[in-house]
């Protein structure tokens, strides 16, 4: 026995009509910009997500360096590693002694780039590291290729630990 099942046509019409609207709404949630964020946890107290924004609304500093790729002098603008960390309540200063001393700082990129930064490094009680999470560069936001975040090391003899793309900041206490 043959079963003949009938469809109007009237409802392939529809039936596309639904098909690409809901489709649309996953090409849209594709396609609409994320804000950017910066993640800072691990052996923290106060874990952060930070934006473009909220770095604006820090103190900033400003770093003049020579880049050794193109030879250009490029000027970097952002907030100190230190003062990021001092949010996130790492120790810090005189209380960075001891076990604590064995504490790193990973930084990582959106592409898997990643660098190791010990705590002390970055503690200008120990070193003046001006190691800072830039988001300008020349007075412009840093562009996709670069940012919108991008860990600037200025005192390094080459930008090996420079991470552009920068997306977390993870605090390792070494047991």
């Amino acid at each position: 026995m043959h079963r003949v099942i009938r469809v109007s046509l009237l409802s392939i019409p529809n039936i596309l009509f639904i098909l690409a609207a809901s489709t649309a709404g996953v090409a849209f949630a594709q396609t609409t910009p994320v804000t950017a964020e910066l993640r800072i946890g691990g052996a923290v107290s106060t874990p952060l997500v930070l934006t473009v924004a909220d770095l604006k609304n820090m103190p900033r500093k400003k770093l003049t360096v020579v880049n050794p790729h193109n030879k250009k002098t490029e000027t970097y603008e952002g907030v100190l590693l230190e003062d990021l960390l001092r949010k996130a309540a790492v120790t810090q200063g005189e209380n960075l002694r001891g076990a604590a001393m064995a504490t790193y700082v990973l930084a990582e990129a959106i592409d898997g780039y990643r660098v190791v930064f010990s705590l002390a490094e970055l503690d200008s009680g120990i070193l003046e590291s001006e190691v800072i999470v830039a988001d300008t560069m020349d007075g412009v936001a840093l562009g996709a290729k670069e940012g919108p975040f991008k860990l600037v090391a200025p005192h390094e003899k080459r930008p090996a630990r420079w991470v552009r793309m920068l997306k977390s900041i993870t605090v390792v206490r070494i047991p």
